[in-house]
């Protein structure tokens, strides 16, 4: 006797913001007459954190408050016992995005060791000798346009050359180079990408590629200390092979949903971002510059 559930928002979209109503339909279909004990709503919002594995037993002290920690937990009674008519049958539903508490609201995010997500299940409690049913869907949680404080639109200039690296070991193997542009900020909007410029003004040896990176700092910690991991989160490459000098150069990337969020500062965590201007020779040899975005929801 198969049962299916569908969870349908009423936006296709699935952006919700706090304090409005996550509305759709529960659709469930069936060939035959299904008796159940109960059909359940539940909103939930989880932030999860996790170390890694090279700072895992570092910070002891931490483990314990590492479980997920709830945002928000709604539990909604759609249906009391009763029967489910064969076909497909339709449930409205409402439930208010609030939390009872004095906890704050986070965006979604899936990062590496900083999770925060948001869903709808429902539950379909069956007999004993039936096996109960569960559903999910997650919906996607933003902060409103004008949460915090407007980008601070402000040109970001930058030159990288020979001169000025850091972290090179044998700084003999990198060629004489200059290369000068700009960041049109360096807060954006989520909504908006990321542009600016970037001029290859004089290279002694070839290019063999300049790329874009987004990277993203997560760290967990507590009183005690904390942990901080640097991941990728996407490559763009904006030239390929050696380029024209003297030529100017777009920079241009949208940040993805999901995976970017507005930069969060909390208590017991912390989700920051960056770009990486890298430019690879045609010996393989590479140099980054690397810039702090502030990332808002304006």
């Amino acid at each position: 006797m198969a049962l299916n559930v569908e969870i349908l928002l009423k936006r296709p979209s699935r952006i919700y913001h706090e304090g409005e109503n996550v509305s759709g339909y529960l659709i469930l279909d069936s060939k035959s007459e299904v008796r159940h004990d109960g059909i359940t709503l539940t909103m939930d919002g989880v932030i999860s954190l996790q170390l890694s594995a090279k700072s895992a037993g570092l910070l002891e002290s931490f483990v314990n408050s590492s479980k997920p920690i709830p945002i928000v937990n709604t539990v909604v009674e759609v249906s009391k016992s009763g029967k489910i008519p064969s076909g497909k049958t339709e449930i409205p539903f409402e439930i208010p995005l609030l939390t009872k508490s004095s906890k704050t609201f986070y965006e979604t995010y899936h990062g590496v060791y900083v999770t925060i997500q948001y869903s709808l299940r429902c539950d379909i409690k069956r007999s004993l000798l039936a096996k109960d049913v569960t559903k999910a869907q997650e919906f996607i949680v933003e902060y409103k346009p004008g949460f915090g404080d407007e980008a601070l639109i402000k040109k970001l200039e930058f030159e990288m050359r020979t001169e000025t690296l850091t972290n090179v070991t044998n700084r003999a193997r990198i060629p004489r180079f200059v290369v000068r542009g700009f960041l049109d900020s360096s807060e954006f909007g989520l909504s908006n990408p990321l542009t600016g410029e970037l001029t290859v003004c004089e290279c002694e040896r070839g290019i063999s590629s300049i790329e874009l990176q987004l990277v993203r700092i997560e760290t967990c910690g507590s009183a005690e200390g904390n942990t901080k991991e640097v991941s990728e989160i996407q490559n763009i490459q904006i030239a390929d092979g050696d380029v024209c000098r003297g030529r100017a150069i777009p920079i241009y990337m949208v940040f993805p949903r999901l995976f970017t969020c507005a930069t969060t500062i909390a208590p017991n965590f912390k989700i920051e971002f960056e770009l990486n201007i890298v430019i690879i020779f045609d010996n393989d040899h590479l140099v980054v510059e690397t810039f702090p975005l502030k990332l808002t929801r304006y």
